[in-house]
C-alpha cells in the first residue's frame, strides 16, 4: 500500500491515545461504502493520502468537503469518490448523513508499490497530520 496506508496510519495512532468521545475507524474502502461507515454521525473527519502533484510529499493539508464539489461526477458505484459519495448519501439519506465532514490529507509520493513501508516525507507527516485531526475534533467539540 506504500503511502495510502496514511490514513490507516493516522487513525491507529489516534486510537492509541484512548481519547473520550473520539472513535476512530480504520477502513480500507471506497465508493458508496463510506455512506455505511459515516451514517449516524454528527461530525466525520477521513484522513488520507491524496495526489494534487502541486505539494511536495509529506504535505498536511485540511479541506472542507466543498472543497472537492468539483470533483462530483456521475460513475459506476465502485468509482465514486469521497465528494460523489457523500453527495449522493445527503441527496438519498439527509438526515443520516454527517452535519460536517472534514478532510486531512498528506500529499503522497507513492500509491503504486505493494510496500509495508511508507515513503520517508509521509511517514515523517504522520505526526502533523494527527495533530491537524485533533484539531479539528476540538473544534467540533466546541461548536
Amino acid at each position: 500500500m506504500c503511502d495510502d496506508a496514511v490514513g490507516l496510519r493516522i487513525a491507529e495512532e489516534i486510537e492509541n491515545m484512548k481519547i473520550p468521545d473520539v472513535e476512530t475507524r480504520q477502513e480500507a474502502i471506497g465508493g458508496l461504502e463510506i455512506l455505511t461507515v459515516v451514517r449516524g454521525y454528527r461530525y466525520v473527519i477521513v484522513a488520507d493520502c491524496i495526489q494534487t502533484g502541486s505539494v511536495e510529499p509529506g504535505t498536511v493539508m485540511i479541506f472542507d468537503l466543498e472543497d472537492f464539489d468539483s470533483t462530483v461526477v456521475p460513475a459506476s458505484a465502485h468509482d465514486f469518490n469521497l465528494a460523489t459519495a457523500f453527495a449522493i448519501g445527503r441527496d438519498v439519506e439527509p438526515d443520516t448523513m454527517p452535519e460536517m465532514v472534514k478532510y486531512v490529507a498528506v500529499e503522497a509520493a507513492d500509491i503504486q508499490t505493494l510496500s509495508e513501508t511508507m515513503t520517508p516525507a509521509v511517514e515523517a507527516a504522520v505526526p502533523s497530520a494527527v495533530s491537524a485531526v485533533l484539531h479539528i475534533a476540538e473544534q467540533f467539540r466546541s461548536s
